[in-house]
């Protein structure tokens, strides 16, 4: 009994000192850190260089060549414009052998929209989309040594294509269509087959 009296007033003095460290405020928290992690932006890159190996479709003589085009891509609207020039000679579908005759030379200038996306290779961000789009095309053809009754013709080409490639990366493409060919006889209906590659030509460049 007695040394519970004596610790009465030691722990009544404790008690404020105790009360009053608990009901101080608490040290303030250090803000918290901001990390500016900004990414650079980049321009498009517009210009590109596409190439493709070109054929027309059919019994009989038909077209086989190559192709190279320059091609300028759009911010808005159509996804491309581009012209191009081809170099085919005539191959006649019928024989196994020997079927080879004579050259053509082609001029082109076509539209593409935009790529309607149905898949995605990789991630989310930074993945390869594969769709499909559609490219109008208007070529004027003049030949030399042609098997066919005309040298000069225009044809009119109306192209769906399945395309692998999206944004500002390089585009691979099989492209197959009608193909309307326009000269001094009868208009000839042909179907057209490519298959084509696009890369850009120039470096991004970082906006500031």
């Amino acid at each position: 009994m007695r040394w519970s009296f004596l610790l009465i007033p030691v722990v009544l003095g404790a008690c404020p000192a105790t009360l009053t460290a608990q009901s101080g405020s608490p040290p303030a928290s250090p803000p918290p850190r901001t990390v500016s992690a900004t990414r650079p932006v980049y321009k498009p890159r517009p210009h590109a260089i596409g190439f493709g190996f070109v054929a027309t479709l059919g019994a009989n003589w038909q077209m086989e060549g190559f192709e190279v085009a320059y091609v300028r891509r759009m911010q808005r609207g159509l996804a491309a414009l581009s012209v191009s020039t081809r170099v085919a000679s005539f191959i006649n579908e019928s024989t196994m052998l020997g079927g080879s005759k004579g050259i053509a030379f082609g001029g082109t200038i076509g539209a593409r929209t935009r790529m309607k996306s149905f898949a995605q290779f990789g991630e989310e961000d930074q993945g390869t989309a594969i769709g499909a789009d559609l490219t109008l095309e208007v070529t004027g053809y003049t030949s030399s040594g042609s098997p066919l009754s005309r040298t000069q013709w225009l044809a009119i080409s109306l192209l769906p294509a399945l395309s692998i490639g999206s944004g500002d990366s390089p585009r691979f493409g099989i492209v197959i269509g009608p193909t309307l060919f326009l000269g001094d006889g009868k208009p000839a209906a042909r179907g057209l087959l490519a298959f084509r590659g696009e890369a850009p030509l120039a470096r991004r460049e970082r906006v500031p």
